[in-house]
């Protein structure tokens, strides 16, 4: 069965990349071809978008992605993991229109330990819970180390944003923590695409239902969700990639 839907998965990138060639190109680079898909859409085009927010930004594969589909998008990204960092800049090199940041975003500034996990993505600020070990063993392993932190509307006071704004953020269970020290940024984006989880993969974080709320408050409707991640032992979906965008502008 998992060599079949191998093949079905090869089979319909195929068909994608005859509709869509930069699809290549999005994968030979660490992109990731099918949040392309999702967001090169007339919705998401009609926004305007001309500045882009990667907060949790890793190596880049949603730089690389976000830069094909809105490629005269300024991008900031911010990412705490000096190694990921390096390749997350030397990925982006190309990129005129790109700027990263070699920090982490929360609620305070200063240096904080951080949970660098063998499986970078997975790294966080929180303690990772067994639901997660169980579902994805190669994230057993992680170790503690230091990162710096920032605010992110102390940071934008010194960036030249211009309107109109998308943020992204996938920072395993800091959604919170980002949210409190970037409000007044987060309330100037016209789309927030997020990390939202149904169960508890790290200790203490939000899960789908606050964050929902707390999106609302700041004046935002929720649009949806895609990228559902699921657990491999029962099918449960564990978090997606919800989109949030501000009402306001509707």
């Amino acid at each position: 069965m998992a060599k079949l839907n191998n093949f079905i998965n090869r089979f319909s990138f195929l068909l994608n990349c005859i509709e869509k060639p930069e699809l290549f190109k999005i994968r030979k680079n660490g992109g990731i071809p099918d949040t392309f898909i999702k967001l090169d859409k007339p919705w998401l085009h009609a926004l305007n978008i001309a500045t882009v927010l990667d907060i949790g930004a890793n190596i880049g594969q949603f730089a690389t992605t976000i830069n094909t589909v809105l490629p005269k998008a300024q991008i900031y990204a911010f990412e705490p993991l000096p190694d990921c960092f390096q390749e997350l800049q030397a990925r982006m090199s190309n990129c005129k229109n790109f700027t990263a940041f070699n920090v982490a975003l929360g609620d305070q500034s200063g240096i904080l330990k951080f949970e660098r996990n063998d499986f970078s993505l997975s790294s966080s600020f929180l303690k990772m819970t067994n639901i997660h070990k169980k579902a994805f063993p190669k994230t057993q392993h992680s170790q503690s180390v230091e990162v710096k932190v920032e605010k992110l509307d102390s940071i934008v006071k010194n960036l030249s944003i211009v309107d109109h704004l998308m943020i992204k953020i996938d920072v395993q269970g800091y959604e919170d923590k980002v949210l409190k020290g970037g409000e007044e940024t987060i309330k100037r984006a016209k789309l927030v695409i997020t990390e939202t989880s149904f169960e508890s993969l790290y200790e203490g974080q939000p899960l789908f239902n606050e964050i929902y709320h707390k999106f609302i408050e700041l004046g935002f409707t929720y649009a949806g969700s895609f990228e559902q991640l699921c657990n491999p032992s029962n099918g449960r979906i564990l978090q997606a990639d919800s989109i949030f965008i501000n009402s306001y502008y509707k």
